[in-house]
């Protein structure tokens, strides 16, 4: 693995578990907290806020999958995951499963014990 393919795994990872957090944390408290209480003026940042994130997590996605020439069920697992309140924390774990083999991949293929 490249350290193109590797800062994209990270950056994907960094973004998925603020993304997954995101509709439970804020998108529920907001619409809590509007019914409760007269605070409406809240539900539109939280929204956008939320939604920055999963367009944030989408680009990055696409990042992923053309530096790490991933197949694309494995991106639409990805997409779904997003789409799925907490998703976001099953695919970090897989992500870091990913960015573990690729390193071991990397040292190997650099010690010439695999040639690729």
């Amino acid at each position: 693995m490249d350290i193109k393919t590797a800062t994209a795994l990270h950056r994907l990872r960094l973004i998925s578990i603020p993304e997954a957090l995101s509709f439970p944390a804020l998108i529920l408290f907001g619409s809590v907290l509007s019914r409760v209480s007269d605070i409406d003026f809240l539900m539109m940042p939280l929204g956008m806020l939320h939604g920055f994130l999963f367009v944030v997590y989408a680009v990055i996605l696409l990042d992923v999958w053309v530096k790490a020439k991933w197949p694309f069920p494995r991106v639409l697992l990805f997409f779904v995951l997003s789409l799925i309140p907490f998703g976001g924390l099953y695919g970090d774990r897989r992500l870091k499963r990913y960015e573990a083999d690729g390193v071991i991949a990397a040292r190997a293929r650099r010690e010439g014990t695999v040639s690729a």
